[in-house]
């Protein structure tokens, strides 16, 4: 009697929960996700054999610290993608919260409390602005954000010039470098953990997470179940703007400068990492654990790369080559199992 063992429903109920946990086990190992994650162990200990000073405590410090911007802005970027969309501006936007940060603590006479505050209220309205075209004009987000991109940048040029701003609060410029007492993790690293969780349960155990992912494989239908899909693309623009002012806090107080250029060319890196985690450019597939893994893979490379002195631009052409290899690789593996698929259901498994 032919039949499908992996797809055919088992023909007793003893045997169900041990075919059941075996297909659990296949979908596991054989996940972009846990693809990813070995390519981080790997890379981490061949890192730490090959290149001189990657494995002290101080370097893990400083890894850290340059991972929190990109970890931070690839949460929204995530939700962003998945449902189909991308925001290329997020650098641009860092960069122009910086710089009137920088502007208010330079002329305003306003407490450094009340300028994080305003700062974090601007993101949010510049990701209202990218939210606004994209949904209310029905504008595609890659032309709008890349416009944006440009705009917001040369604002930033424009409140500052080619100036910079660095008196600021040493206990502040402290803060963002301090460690965890006794560990080389540093303090920042806490809060940014947590609102990964924050994301990954809404994302993944929430109505709102589902309705994300049904958006990304087809707008119309998640409308047609109820779905505001406008609106909630909308606010995730928002989210990710307010979210690069809290960036452009950090980055300004962690190099103790407000510039005009600061961040530029973090997005090429956020859209890699998020893509080498597994969200699909096309929107509908992926998750946060993949992403993170993605930006502590892109992170820990371009770490021991610079240790090792390589050249600048060489790091440009790792991470060019790491997002296309981030967009061609999971679609050829998918295509791959689907053959596979096809090719079980024609030729059955004889028993």
């Amino acid at each position: 009697m032919a039949h499908d063992s992996l797809y055919a429903a088992p023909p007793t109920a003893e045997a169900e929960p041990g075919a059941g946990r075996l297909a659990t086990l296949r979908g596991l190992l054989g996940s972009w996700d846990t693809a990813i994650v070995a390519a981080l162990v790997v890379a981490v200990l061949v890192a730490g054999l090959t290149v001189e000073n990657f494995a002290t405590g101080r370097n893990a410090q400083f890894l850290l610290l340059d991972l929190v911007p990109l970890a931070l802005i690839a949460l929204p970027m995530t939700l962003i993608v998945i449902t189909g969309e991308i925001d290329l501006s997020v650098a641009s936007m860092v960069g122009l919260c910086s710089t009137l940060m920088g502007q208010l603590w330079l002329s305003s006479g306003l407490s450094l409390e009340l300028i994080c505050v305003l700062v974090v209220l601007l993101g949010a309205v510049l990701g209202a602005v990218n939210g606004l075209f994209v949904t209310g004009f029905g504008l595609p987000s890659l032309a709008v954000t890349i416009g944006t991109l440009a705009l917001y940048r040369g604002l930033s040029f424009v409140l500052l010039g080619d100036q910079a701003v660095a008196d600021f609060p040493a206990d502040w410029t402290a803060a963002m470098v301090r460690n965890i007492p006794g560990t080389s993790i540093p303090v920042v690293v806490v809060p940014v953990l947590l609102l990964a969780l924050v994301f990954g349960v809404v994302l993944h155990a929430t109505p709102a997470g589902r309705a994300l992912y049904a958006m990304g494989n087809n707008d119309q239908a998640a409308t047609f179940t109820g779905v505001s899909v406008a609106r909630t693309k909308f606010w995730l623009f928002v989210v990710s703007g307010a979210v690069c002012g809290l960036v452009g806090i950090f980055w300004t107080l962690r190099y103790a400068s407000a510039r005009g250029d600061n961040a530029t060319g973090l997005e090429l890196t956020v859209v890699t990492a998020v893509l080498l985690g597994g969200v699909s450019i096309f929107g509908g597939r992926g998750g946060l654990l993949g992403v993170l893994a993605g930006v502590l893979l892109l992170g820990v490379l371009r770490n021991a790369l610079q240790l090792a002195d390589v050249d600048a631009n060489a790091l440009t052409i790792v991470t060019g080559t790491l997002l296309i290899a981030s967009v061609v690789l999971p679609n050829a593996v998918a295509d791959i199992r689907a053959r596979l698929h096809r090719r079980r259901q024609r030729h059955p498994v004889a028993s």
